[in-house]
């Protein structure tokens, strides 16, 4: 497999290619689909559809890696909390996590049990996928996870889940290790139900300032990647701490592949953590909307790279709204022009 070759640090002869949220809302056959279910929840949790779903961008535009139609939050939904999905405001968990007593009714035993409809999709994926494609699993990271789980939604300031962290930081710390004991088990099962890859997203990730990053919340990350270096050797590890480019240096683990939001210049992540970890990233997902921006965005990232470890992909999810023909040429024209990049160098 390309893509795993590539995450592996080792050379290929084109660049490898795939898009955060390519199962999703801009292709026509995944509307028609989630549709057909109800609602994005009853999409998950039917396996065979979220299969469907995931495969969907492969037939439509040939990306090198499929990555497993879910969300990050079906975790704690299935520790025990109550998760909707509201037109125009997104997730919303009816009853945050404020106190000890809400956090001890969560199981993380009960969340490894009950999300056997995303092992299934996966094994139902990998089974209809080419052997030449690579499957990824993935999750969210542990600080994010817990920012919703406290703040209930999405959040423009984060109060709540600060006002923990910084006036009751054992509790936060005790969310965050059951979140993690939870994702360990969780990861594995993605693991042996087919995934050659796991993402772990840490979507909120610039929400804090450095040395309460590296404490709340990479700490446990790296713990995952030990955790899944020592159990599963052979799967490649990418994280995405998005928004933590001041800092990113700091930002060191036993991970394979470092993503690089769009905010971050690729030079300075290249520099800084380009010597050891493979980079994955950073075209800003608004150039797809014109051809001529798609060139311009990807020769500067290839001309960076230069072929040198390195995994194409957008600086955050694709938006509902890119033509479908334009994410086919961004595809196109990565494979073709680097692998003229890598040939030159060789």
């Amino acid at each position: 497999m390309i893509f795993i070759d590539a995450c592996k640090g080792k050379a290929t002869k084109r660049t490898p290619i795939w898009l955060m949220r390519q199962a999703g809302r801009y292709l026509p056959q995944y509307r028609e689909l989630r549709a057909s279910v109800g609602d994005f929840l009853a999409l998950c949790k039917d396996s065979q559809k979220a299969a469907q779903a995931t495969l969907q961008p492969i037939s439509e535009l040939n990306v090198d890696a499929a990555i497993i139609f879910s969300d990050i939050l079906v975790l704690p939904l299935e520790m025990g909390m109550s998760l909707s999905f509201k037109p125009g405001i997104g997730p919303v968990f009816s009853e945050p996590i404020n106190d000890l007593k809400a956090l001890d009714k969560l199981s993380a035993d009960k969340a490894i049990e009950n999300l056997n409809y995303v092992y299934d999709a996966l094994k139902i994926t990998r089974e209809q996928l080419s052997p030449d494609k690579a499957l990824i699993g993935f999750c969210g990271a542990p600080w994010t996870l817990a920012t919703y789980m406290v703040e209930g939604s999405g959040s423009k300031n984060y109060a709540n889940v600060k006002k923990m962290l910084y006036s009751n930081p054992q509790l936060l710390h005790s969310m965050l290790r059951k979140i993690t004991n939870a994702l360990k088990g969780y990861i594995s099962a993605q693991i042996n139900a087919g995934a050659d890859a796991i993402q772990i997203f840490d979507s909120w990730a610039g929400a804090l300032e450095m040395n309460a990053y590296l404490e709340f919340a990479w700490s446990y990350i790296s713990e995952l990647c030990d955790y899944i270096r020592k159990n599963h050797p052979n799967t490649a590890i990418i994280v995405f701490p998005k928004g933590v480019g001041a800092f990113i240096e700091n930002l060191q683990a036993g991970y394979d592949v470092l993503g690089i939001s769009w905010d971050m210049p690729l030079k300075i992540a290249k520099d800084k953590m380009g010597a050891k970890y493979v980079l994955q990233g950073n075209l800003e997902p608004c150039r797809l909307y014109d051809t001529m921006a798609i060139e311009d965005g990807v020769d500067e990232i290839l001309n960076i790279m230069r072929g040198k470890r390195h995994i194409f992909n957008l600086g955050h999810g694709i938006l509902p709204d890119i033509p479908v023909k334009n994410a086919r040429y961004l595809i196109d024209y990565v494979r073709e022009k680097s692998a003229k990049i890598i040939a030159k160098a060789k």
